[in-house]
């Protein structure tokens, strides 16, 4: 159960709606009448029925980048509240927290209440795995760990979730081994993904593209080639790291490697942004009258989902240097973007920009008619911020002089 869900995220479920904005989960929701499919919004009215219970709420940061576990604290409450005395009802996690955070935030609830475990309830972590977009690796394709103090409960949960994927399911012992599984392999992705963003910064100083570079070591067999963009977004990677760099600092350990990865992501947009006002000023456009157009919104192609999307601190930095923005995201409704960002639904009404980015890779922001959007222009610049455009291809198919930049080009 989503516990304290938005009633909105509901009613798309209630009418057999997919809420995610992942087109790869559409069959996923069963249609309403279906059996033994029940929707509510009330732990206290489903929780009785329930043999064992998902809790899956968000792990956000705080404004100071601390973890934030009230969702995981309220579900808690809400479900404990709701268990019928001795009924062993087993209670899963499988939000992304540090390790430590299941029993330390669950127990005192649990003893406050008055219930005993192995015999009212019973813990685990389980943690999400999703990859939204990609068919390959959706919830049914990926392998799943399963955390508890109880090994008996442990292989039931086994037996119980590998119905649900074709991949391995496996006990791994404790609660804090699956915690901490999930962290870090958030950690690590963020940890190689600032690794490219920084060597995409020194390279273009030397001349050396480095898209280039990552193509010639990538011949080797055990390079793993990571992409570098305007920034890093979603739900998990700019968020998960701030959870270890936290559980570090309470046992009195450093986390100067995941601290400063994080570090070099974060300010990823700002820089990009420098880099953009450069270029305009260098075409004569002064910041002050400078329009710039964002070709994608969402933190990640093919997905609705504008959950810590760099586009946004992209588009924040912009603004405070007085240049207007505006921003086009087909998978996107109008209030997903904020209030001093000019929504365009349709590119046909998007003219006068200065500057076109290209921030999500999205195919329709790919197949746009690049001509007409050049000709509609009053300074035709175009930015690849996930080089991703054959640049001297769109040269010679659009005719209009086009100034055409790709992020971290050599200069």
């Amino acid at each position: 159960m989503g516990s304290r869900c938005f009633q909105a995220y509901v009613d798309m479920v209630l009418q057999g709606k997919n809420p995610t904005g992942d087109p790869d989960v559409d069959d996923i929701v069963p249609q309403p009448g279906t059996e033994r499919w029940n929707i509510t919004t009330s732990a206290a009215e489903a929780v009785p029925h329930c043999d064992v219970v998902l809790v899956t709420v968000p792990t956000p940061i705080t404004h100071d980048l601390k973890p934030d576990l009230s969702y995981v604290a309220g579900a808690g409450r809400d479900v404990f509240e709701a268990i019928r005395k001795g009924s062993n009802t087993i209670v899963v996690l499988e939000s992304t927290v540090y390790p430590g955070v299941t029993a330390q935030t669950w127990h005192p609830l649990i003893e406050e209440l008055g219930l005993v475990i192995g015999d009212d309830l019973e813990i685990a972590y389980c943690p999400e795995r999703f990859n939204p977009g990609d068919s390959a690796h959706g919830v049914r394709q990926v392998a799943r760990v399963i955390g508890c103090s109880n090994p008996e409960v442990g292989e039931a949960l086994v037996s119980l979730y590998s119905k649900l994927t074709t991949e391995d399911v496996r006990y791994v012992g404790k609660l804090e081994v699956a915690e901490a599984a999930k962290v870090i392999e958030n950690v690590q992705r963020d940890i190689n993904i600032a690794l490219v963003n920084e060597l995409a910064r020194i390279f273009p100083a030397l001349d050396v593209d480095v898209e280039d570079v990552l193509s010639a070591a990538a011949t080797k067999w055990n390079f793993h080639r990571y992409t570098p963009g305007v920034g890093v977004g979603g739900h998990c990677i700019p968020v998960d790291p701030y959870y270890m760099i936290q559980r570090a600092a309470d046992v009195g350990v450093p986390a100067g490697l995941i601290t400063a990865a994080r570090a070099v992501n974060r300010s990823m947009p700002s820089h990009v942004a420098g880099v953009l006002g450069d270029l305009m000023w260098n075409a004569g456009v002064p910041a002050g009258e400078a329009k710039v157009l964002l070709l994608g919104w969402s933190y990640k192609a093919e997905v609705g989902d504008p959950r810590e999307t760099p586009a946004e601190p992209l588009a924040e930095t912009l603004i405070s240097k007085g240049i207007k923005v505006g921003a086009w995201d087909p998978h996107l409704e109008a209030n997903d973007f904020p209030d001093n960002v000019d929504v365009i639904t349709d590119l046909s009404n998007a003219s006068g920009y200065d500057m076109v980015v290209l921030v999500t890779a999205h195919k329709a922001c790919l197949s746009i008619d690049w001509q007409t959007l050049a000709k509609q222009m009053r300074t035709p610049i175009l930015y690849d911020g996930r080089r991703v455009l054959d640049l001297d291809d769109l040269n010679q198919k659009v005719g209009t002089p086009l100034l055409l930049v790709a992020l971290f080009e050599e200069n």
